[in-house]
């Protein structure tokens, strides 16, 4: 079946600085399986019990949100942590167009996709989530959609509603663990994954395997965290599909004869988790008065920097705060005159 094709190599935008922002995946549904993975449909209710989580998603009219619905929420939260990290401030509410968030997530732009959009916004606002699934050290039972609100629907001259831009609100849930930073950093690769099975074991791979040598856990278990109700056996051969055609980024999947899935990750291509890392005005505008000061050229302590930040970033520690981080960095430096 194959990568779908990267339709928007060339990220040129106009309104947000998206090319720069590294997509990021919130670390409480990568564990749980919050999303269907169904491609019709999916009206059923789900009970979840893994230890002590317990998680109830009752469905909308529509359904319940699929993992591609996802893609709305990986978007919305790399956004956030993107200005987070740049010392910005954030809220709940996120405003975006349309289009952006398609090329973003390797969608087409296109009627129909924008018809998907819609009721992906359906789904999303409309399931009902009860858990007690502990995010930003905080565990509670609540009732809460993964979005509170979202608007940006106009009526064009043919008297058909479009999505045009996008304003939403996230939960209070979902906000949690954005101000807790408990996100990783994920592939882009990840929104070219077609089949929904894939997109659920790059995630769980991702959040539990990471970058160590080798993660383990038996097929039962596994089909219980991905969410699929398909019987033991043809779960078995979907996953055997999966690793015959070897497309997962980063992560290679094995299956051997007790039913125990050895998950590890290839080795790691130059940059694939790497963060882009940006300095806001202010923060460059420090670092040039402590280089001048201390007879820095300034272009080499911020090289300096921006490398030390990166590796660190890559070891799973980047900077809460890159520019406050960068001018307390400047400040250190011994004078050279």
């Amino acid at each position: 079946m194959g990568l779908l094709p990267d339709r928007h190599p060339q990220k040129d935008f106009f309104i947000l600085d998206i090319s720069d922002v590294v997509p990021k995946d919130d670390m409480a549904s990568m564990e749980h399986p919050l999303f269907s993975l169904a491609t019709k449909p999916d009206m059923r209710q789900l009970e979840y019990r893994n230890g002590d989580n317990r998680l109830k998603i009752v469905p909308s009219g529509v359904g319940l949100p699929t993992i591609f619905d996802k893609d709305i929420l990986i978007f919305c939260i790399s956004q956030l942590m993107h200005k987070k990290n740049r010392g910005e401030k954030i809220g709940k509410r996120v405003r975006f167009s349309a289009r952006e968030l398609m090329i973003a997530t390797n969608r087409p732009t296109n009627n129909l996709s924008y018809q998907r959009l819609e009721q992906a916004f359906h789904r999303l606002m409309g399931a009902t989530f009860q858990t007690d699934i502990q995010t930003g050290n905080r565990r509670e039972t609540r009732f809460f959609s993964l979005l509170e609100s979202g608007s940006g629907f106009v009526m064009k001259d043919d008297g058909r509603w479009r999505l045009d831009y996008c304003e939403v609100i996230l939960s209070d849930w979902v906000m949690r663990a954005i101000e807790a930073n408990e996100v990783v950093t994920i592939s882009e690769k990840y929104f070219r994954l077609r089949r929904p099975l894939e997109r659920r074991l790059y995630e769980i791979a991702r959040k539990h395997c990471g970058n160590s040598p080798k993660w383990q856990i038996g097929l039962a278990k596994l089909q219980d965290k991905t969410g699929s109700n398909a019987p033991l056996k043809k779960f078995r051969h979907n996953l055997r599909e999966i690793i015959e055609k070897d497309e997962t980024p980063f992560y290679t999947f094995e299956l051997d004869d007790n039913d125990l899935v050895i998950v590890r990750p290839r080795t790691k291509p130059a940059n694939e988790y790497l963060p882009t890392i940006s300095l806001p005005d202010w923060a460059e505008e420090k670092g040039r008065e402590h280089a001048r000061a201390k007879g820095w050229d300034y272009h080499v302590l911020r090289q300096n920097w921006l490398e030390f930040a990166k590796a660190e970033a890559a070891k799973g520690n980047p900077p809460k705060n890159a520019g406050a981080a960068f001018v307390a960095y400047c400040k250190k430096q011994k004078a050279l005159r």
